[in-house]
């Protein structure tokens, strides 16, 4: 094994047994409360008016591959997709998903097969819900903006791995008169997404959408232990500064 690897595979590791670790805590009601986020408490009401008016929601899962780094965000795209799908299925129109790769694209359409399926409605599902637009950043995004228009979309959510092919999409959403919720893992990409989506889901927000749309146990549990890595790397860095002052290291 490369050994450059190692560190990164015994932090994950330990990630892991501390999220299995409050998953049992859980069930004893260990008491956690998640501060308010507005994009997600904004999402919740969107998704709500949008059943009630017939309108479809639309979610963008990015363009990253995932058995690349950046994967990860695509993956909590499709959580999030999995969760809008249950809450809005039984809307007029069902939520959509689009992205820029075709596994994501696969996978997207997979998930909302088996939403369909967990209320025994497959054959009502179409594989149009889950579509690849482009496999290029701005054909990706070339082939979103139509759907605004088509599928009458009132609710537009972007979460994955996006460029500054983001601002095209986000542009298209407000021309449509779509409210816009939108977070990336890439640091370009939130510069946009900041300055051009309603609701922007900032930094690593991102990665706590599954708890704040209630996807799961284990979705709570891995923001309380980011929360507990952030304090041990706080506190590492402040007794590392304090004994580089006091001339030990």
């Amino acid at each position: 094994m490369n050994n450059g690897l190692l560190p990164g595979l015994v932090f994950v590791l330990v990630f892991g047994c501390f999220m299995a670790v409050f998953s049992f805590l859980g069930r004893k009601k260990l008491p956690f409360h998640l501060r308010e986020i507005t994009a997600f408490a904004r999402l919740g009401r969107a998704i709500g008016l949008s059943v009630e008016a017939g309108t479809r929601l639309h979610l963008s899962i990015g363009r990253s591959s995932i058995i690349n780094p950046e994967g990860a965000s695509a993956l909590v795209g499709l959580s999030a997709l999995e969760r809008i799908g249950k809450v809005s299925l039984f809307s007029d129109k069902p939520p959509m998903a689009s992205s820029g790769d075709n596994t994501l694209a696969i996978l997207s359409q997979d998930v909302l097969r088996d939403v369909f399926r967990s209320i025994k409605a497959e054959s009502k599902f179409d594989p149009a819900m889950g579509r690849l637009t482009g496999l290029t950043p701005f054909s990706y995004a070339a082939g979103v903006i139509p759907v605004f228009i088509d599928e009458k979309v009132s609710t537009n959510v972007l979460i994955g791995h996006f460029g500054s092919e983001a601002a095209l999409i986000l542009d298209a959403a407000e021309r449509a008169g779509s409210i816009s919720l939108a977070g990336s893992d890439n640091i370009p990409a939130q510069a946009v997404l900041y300055a051009g989506a309603q609701e922007p889901i900032i930094g690593e927000e991102i990665f706590a959408t599954g708890a704040y749309l209630n996807a799961g146990m284990m979705h709570t549990n891995s923001v309380l232990v980011q929360d507990i890595a952030r304090w041990v790397l706080i506190l590492i860095i402040c007794g590392g500064a304090i004994l580089k002052m006091l001339g030990v290291i």
